[in-house]
C-alpha cells in the first residue's frame, strides 16, 4: 500500500500550531468540528488565500475561508461572486473554476492537516510514470477492529471531503464538507475512509494552462480536443469504489462496516453490493443514504436477498419540507425507510442530517452487537467437557 502521508517533522510542526492555536482560542478544540460555527483556522499554516497569492489570478480571487468556515472576500467581506467579469459569461465560469480547483486543493489540506488523515495512493501496483488516484483514510482505519465508516459522495467536479463544491461557496465548509462527518466518525466508530470517486482521469494539459483564465486568453474551439486518460482502477465511480473495497475495505480487520452515501454515492454502493454480495452483506452493518439516486428494483434485478438487506439495513433521508426524521412517502421507490432530511435543499442534506445519521448508526450498531451476542454459544462445564471427550 503507497501511503502518502506528511513527513514526521511537518505533522509535529503543525501539531505544535494547533496547541498554541488552542491556548489562543481555548473554546475552539479540535472535537468542535461537528458543532456549528466551530472551525479552527490555523492563518499562518493552513490557508485558501496562500493558494493565490503570487499567481495570475490573486487579485481576482482574493477570498479565504473565515473562522466559521465561510467564504468571504479579504477587502469587503462579502460572500462570493460570480460575475466579476461583465458580459463575459465563460470569462467569469472559468474563474468559478479555478476557484474550484483551489477548494479542492484546500479541502485535502484540511484532511491530511487538520482532521490527520493519510492518502493513500491507487492502484498499489501503479508505476511511477501512470496515472494515480487517491483516497483518504484515518491512521488505524485497516488495523483496528472498531467500526469503520466510509463516506461516498456524489458525482460531479469536486473530489474527495466535499459534499458539494457550490455548497462550500455559498454556505461554508461546514455545510459543502465532509469534515464535520469525518470528525464524528472518528469520535463514535475509530476509523473512516473517504472516497474519492470522482477522480477518473487525468488531462494532458499543464496545470498553468488547466487554471489559467487571462482576458488575453482565447476560448477553446469545438475542434479542439482535450486528451484525457482513465486512471486505472478508478475510471468510473463505481469502479473506484470496487477497487477500494476489494484492497482495502473488505481486507481491513473491521468486523462493522458503514457507509453514508449522498446522491450517486447511493447508486454506486448499490452497485458494489450487487457485484460483492456476500461480502458486502457480511462485512456492512448498515447504510445512510442521503437523496440517493440508486433504484433497487432496476439494479438488484429483484433479487429478493439483496432487496430485503437493503430494507432491514438501509435508511435514507431526502430533502423535504417536513422536519428532521419525519416518515416520508415516496411513490417511486419504498425500498428501505425514507425519512426527512430537515431541509429541501439538496445541497444542505447533508449537514442537516449529520446528528441524525451516526444517532441512526450508533443504535444499529447497537442492535447487531446485541443480537450477536445473544445467538453466541455459552460456555458451560458440561459443553466443555463434551468437547474434551471429543478430542
Amino acid at each position: 500500500m503507497a501511503l502518502e502521508i506528511l513527513p514526521q517533522q511537518r505533522r509535529q510542526r503543525f501539531r505544535n500550531c494547533l496547541q498554541s492555536q488552542r491556548k489562543r482560542f481555548p473554546s475552539m478544540m479540535m472535537t468542535d468540528f461537528t458543532e456549528e460555527h466551530m472551525w479552527l483556522q490555523v492563518q499562518h499554516e493552513l490557508s485558501l488565500r496562500k493558494l493565490t497569492e503570487g499567481s495570475e489570478y490573486e487579485e481576482e480571487l482574493k477570498y479565504d475561508f473565515n473562522i466559521k468556515g465561510e467564504l468571504r472576500h479579504l477587502d469587503t467581506n462579502q460572500s462570493f461572486v460570480f460575475n466579476y467579469y461583465k458580459n463575459a459569461h465563460e470569462q467569469n465560469h472559468k474563474r468559478y473554476q479555478v476557484l474550484g480547483h483551489l477548494i479542492t486543493q484546500y479541502v485535502y489540506e484540511l484532511l491530511e492537516r487538520v482532521c490527520m488523515l493519510q492518502k493513500v495512493s491507487i492502484p498499489t501496483d501503479a508505476t511511477e510514470e501512470e496515472p494515480r488516484s487517491f483516497f483518504f483514510m484515518s491512521e488505524n482505519a485497516l488495523t483496528s477492529s472498531s467500526s469503520l465508516i466510509v463516506l461516498l459522495q456524489d458525482r460531479g467536479v469536486f473530489h474527495a471531503g466535499q459534499w458539494g463544491q457550490r455548497t462550500i461557496v455559498s454556505e461554508g465548509l461546514g455545510h459543502g464538507t465532509q469534515i464535520p462527518f469525518i470528525k464524528m466518525a472518528l469520535q463514535t466508530h475509530g476509523g473512516v475512509i473517504v472516497l474519492n470517486p470522482n477522480d477518473n482521469f487525468v488531462d494532458l494539459k499543464t496545470e498553468k494552462e488547466r487554471l489559467s483564465f487571462s482576458t488575453r486568453e482565447e476560448a477553446p474551439t469545438s475542434t479542439q480536443s482535450v486528451r484525457w486518460i482513465p486512471k486505472r482502477g478508478s475510471s468510473s465511480p463505481e469502479e473506484h469504489t470496487m477497487y477500494v473495497w476489494d484492497h482495502f475495505i473488505s481486507k481491513s480487520a473491521a468486523k462493522n462496516v458503514a457507509f453514508i452515501a449522498h446522491g450517486y454515492g447511493g447508486l454506486v454502493f448499490v452497485d458494489l453490493l450487487v457485484q460483492r454480495k456476500w461480502e458486502v452483506m457480511n462485512k456492512v452493518y448498515s447504510v445512510a443514504f442521503i437523496d440517493s439516486m440508486h433504484n433497487t428494483q432496476h439494479q438488484t434485478r429483484s433479487d429478493p436477498q439483496i432487496q430485503e438487506w437493503i430494507q432491514k439495513y438501509c435508511c435514507e433521508w431526502v430533502s423535504n419540507s417536513k422536519p428532521l426524521d419525519k416518515a416520508v412517502g415516496s411513490l417511486v421507490k419504498m425500498n428501505c425507510p425514507t425519512v426527512s432530511a430537515g431541509t429541501e435543499k439538496y445541497g444542505l442534506a447533508p449537514s442537516c442530517c449529520l446528528h441524525a445519521i451516526f444517532k441512526y448508526l450508533k443504535s444499529t450498531l447497537k442492535a447487531k452487537t446485541t443480537t450477536a451476542f445473544r445467538h453466541s454459544p455459552v460456555a458451560t462445564r458440561s459443553s466443555t467437557s463434551k468437547k474434551r471427550g471429543n478430542k
